[in-house]
């Protein structure tokens, strides 16, 4: 008995310290402005008004080129890398996205490659539809 609530005891203490965690990609979240195209402007109301993507705790948002209408994948696992994360979406019933809401990658539509390139600065490598980096709105150009 004594070794069972010794065992409780433990793991109410590991519990919170588990859900204290940061997620892996919370340096992701926000708004980056570029990848369909090069980044302009990261500053100011014209990065903030229309970011080509839109990180959250539980979704990834993306622009398209003719439609400025967002297009949301819903995120199923994170996997965190020195160089930067993995993200595994929901999968679509039917398996069918409009053709805008994946990211062109290599990987499939239900995958998304991130690389770091510095603390303000991202690629999601081998994605035809974001040929160019992204930067995040909010930080200072080079």
């Amino acid at each position: 008995m004594r070794r069972l609530a010794c065992a409780l005891a433990l793991a109410l203490a590991a519990a919170p310290a588990a859900a204290q965690q940061p997620m892996p990609h919370e340096w992701l979240f926000g708004s980056w402005t570029g990848g369909l195209f090069p980044a302009g402007e990261t500053e100011g109301a014209r990065c903030t008004a229309q970011p080509s993507v839109i990180f959250t705790r539980e979704v990834v948002l993306r622009s398209g080129i003719l439609d400025p209408a967002y297009r949301q994948r819903l995120i199923e696992t994170v996997a965190g890398r020195p160089d930067g994360a993995t993200f595994r979406f929901v999968p679509t019933p039917g398996g069918r996205l409009p053709p805008d809401a994946a990211f062109g990658c290599q990987g499939g539509t239900d995958v998304l490659e991130v690389r770091r390139l510095g603390p303000d600065e991202i690629e999601f490598p081998n994605c035809r539809d974001f040929p160019s980096t992204l930067r995040r709105c909010g930080s200072p150009n080079r």
